[in-house]
């Protein structure tokens, strides 16, 4: 039992590591467009993504390629974490506003 304790408490400090070290990287959702559209990242490094939706009403971050399906209420913010990522574009969009709220993640 207590082996099994230890385990869980190193398993989660390493989980909390990997998520403080991760680079952070920020973005808004404003107008119904992500602001910047297009967010260059390190490839090969989990990133963590904050996205700040300053309209008041809910948007969803969504990506097939980043496998990735967050709905972000008006006026709060969400955290996403991506990666590691290969090299590449990954697009994502705003499944409640799609024709306008588009981008791409750019792993380089």
């Amino acid at each position: 039992m207590l082996n099994r304790v230890c385990l869980t408490v190193v398993l989660v400090l390493a989980i909390f590591a990997v998520q403080a070290a991760a680079p952070v990287f920020e973005m808004e959702i404003r107008d119904h467009l992500f602001d910047p559209a297009e967010l260059t990242v390190p490839a090969g490094k989990k990133i963590k993504l904050v996205v700040y939706n300053r309209d008041s009403t809910p948007e969803e971050f969504e990506s097939y390629e980043l496998n990735r399906e967050k709905v972000i209420m008006g006026a709060s913010k969400a955290v996403i974490f991506i990666g590691p990522l290969k090299p590449g574009e990954y697009p994502f969009f705003g499944e409640f506003n799609p024709k306008t709220a588009q981008g791409k993640v750019i792993a380089k």
